[in-house]
């Protein structure tokens, strides 16, 4: 694991939005795509700001989330609804999206034909992870009911049920996460500093964003 401490988030998330830029030319100057995977929440929605304005060839880069809660994009909760908001605008509105969301009363229902739409994307080009201060990553939750499967398992896709999340999750598998080419975890505050130095020091199953840190760029500043 790499440690890369910031004077300030602000100049943090202008900095990773450049990096990501760079490394998606760089992939793309390789490859007929790049494939970009990015969590949802508040946190990134700055990198996004600035990435979606950057120039390149954004009609070659298939976008996805690391994780979906089992909502319809028309609801406050969904990630989907933001990266659309925050990401896929601008310069970056020519991207492929690849969903993880298709209507349905829950996951299982259609992991098949969603997991099929993620095959041609691995190994995922740039992976941007999140973590929580229960140390959780994408939503691989600790505690939750398919945690063994979501680290262990040779699945693409985990659907995913966990103690205070009030819906289903989908989310992108341990496999998943620690075979891209690239991977940058974003996180701020003294909490998750803390929580990222105790993580370093456990198990996956004790703390799942233990199970991506080896190969991974932490980006971090105080607020």
């Amino acid at each position: 694991m790499e440690l890369k401490e910031y004077p300030d988030a602000e100049m943090m998330m202008m900095d990773l939005a450049d990096l990501l830029a760079s490394e998606l030319r760089s992939c793309l100057a390789r490859h007929d795509h790049a494939s970009l995977a990015v969590p949802g929440g508040t946190t990134p929605g700055p990198i996004f700001d600035s990435l979606c304005a950057t120039r390149l060839d954004w009609d070659r880069v298939h976008v996805m989330l690391t994780d979906e809660r089992w909502v319809p994009e028309s609801s406050d909760r969904s990630n989907t609804r933001l990266i659309r908001q925050r990401l896929l605008t601008d310069r970056a509105a020519a991207a492929v999206y690849v969903p993880l969301y298709l209507p349905g009363d829950a996951p299982e229902d259609r992991l098949a034909e969603l997991e099929e739409s993620l095959k041609p994307e691995l190994p995922l080009s740039i992976l941007l992870l999140g973590m929580g201060a229960d140390m959780h990553t994408a939503s691989i939750f600790p505690g939750a009911d398919r945690l063994d499967e979501a680290l262990h398992g040779d699945a693409l896709l985990v659907p995913m049920r966990a103690p205070g999340a009030p819906e289903p999750r989908i989310t992108l598998s341990a496999k998943v996460l620690r075979d891209a080419m690239s991977t940058h975890v974003v996180i701020t505050g003294t909490e998750k500093r803390e929580a990222l130095e105790r993580a370093r020091h456990l198990t996956p199953d004790e703390a799942p964003i233990a199970a991506v840190l080896r190969n991974a760029i932490v980006h971090w500043a105080e607020s």
